[in-house]
């Protein structure tokens, strides 16, 4: 299951990536406040911050570990680059981590489940923790070879894989770059380094990581599941529809996750359209007589609420 430890390096890389943007957050209030943000940086912020957030629920998440569709080789490409720019490390490290969460869901050998401490409010307290980043300090690394072998034969996403540290640069400067062309200034290249670079980075990461810490403590449970996995509605927009998590748990192939009226999914939307386009082929969406089966499974046991 597992593949020995982290290098020293790569203990220092994940702690520098996550520990950097957070930074960069930290400082974002007084730099706000009246000064040090232009539109220019909003909307380079937002693009690319949908832009690397799809590249993870799309591509990362519902595409490479869940095989929720299939994917022409330039969609199978772009999807591992735009993954990989989100700055959550290589593709095949993520599928892997990924996989492994679901083979032992909030069960011993979930890399990152809430639970792992017990369910006292000191332990769940710990455990917030755990699920929210602490599992990335951890130095034992998840088995390739085990939970990603077909991405580890794939030379296009072995590449992008190798090419993680080039691509963490692309997605750094890319904003500066484009800001410092549309301000025509170096002023503005620096705003939008710091606001589409860094800030944007920490949020996507801290939107991410509380689907794997909220999104297993608390929200609605309408389907039934092996794990505590709820639905949490106030993160479906930042998250792209990441945050219908039981959904997702409940039935981890399906293409979409808000299977409900209502549920915002843009992932969902997205692969919509790819499919309409011919880049998508053979797209796993909800099952409803499953969907019915599963919720009435959901309230026979009682895990629709909690």
């Amino acid at each position: 299951m597992l593949a020995g430890e982290k290098s020293a390096t790569e203990n220092f890389l994940v702690k520098l990536f996550a520990v950097v943007p957070l930074l960069a957050v930290a400082a974002a209030v007084p730099l706000a406040w009246g000064w040090g943000l232009s539109w220019v940086d909003i909307g380079l912020a937002a693009g690319f911050y949908f832009l690397t957030c799809l590249g993870v629920t799309v591509g990362f998440h519902r595409y490479f570990t869940h095989g929720a569709f299939k994917a022409n080789r330039g969609l199978r490409v772009g999807l591992a680059v735009a993954g990989s720019m989100a700055m959550q490390g290589p593709v095949v490290g993520w599928v892997a981590d990924h996989r492994r969460h679901h083979a032992f869901s909030d069960r011993e050998g979930d890399p990152h489940s809430p639970w792992r401490f017990g369910t006292s409010p000191a332990a769940l307290a710990k455990g917030f923790w755990h699920a929210h980043m602490g599992w990335m300090f951890d130095r034992d690394k998840t088995n390739p070879r085990r939970f990603a072998p077909d991405l580890l034969a794939d030379r296009d996403i072995a590449l992008v894989d190798r090419l993680f540290p080039v691509l963490t640069v692309v997605t750094l400067l890319g904003p500066a770059l484009l800001g410092g062309l549309i301000t025509m200034s170096w002023w503005g290249a620096a705003t939008a380094f710091f606001w589409a670079g860094l800030v944007r980075v920490a949020l996507l990461h801290h939107v991410t990581w509380s689907v794997n810490s909220i999104c297993h403590l608390i929200g609605d449970r309408p389907f039934a599941a092996r794990d505590k996995s709820a639905n949490f509605w106030p993160l479906a927009i930042l998250s792209c529809g990441e945050s219908w998590h039981n959904s997702h748990h409940a039935d981890p192939t399906g293409a979409r996750h808000g299977v409900r009226r209502g549920q915002l999914d843009i992932s969902a939307r997205v692969i919509w359209v790819f499919e309409k386009l011919g880049w998508a082929t053979n797209v796993r969406w909800p099952n409803p007589e499953r969907l019915a089966r599963l919720a009435n499974a959901g309230v026979a046991t009682g895990s629709s609420t909690r």
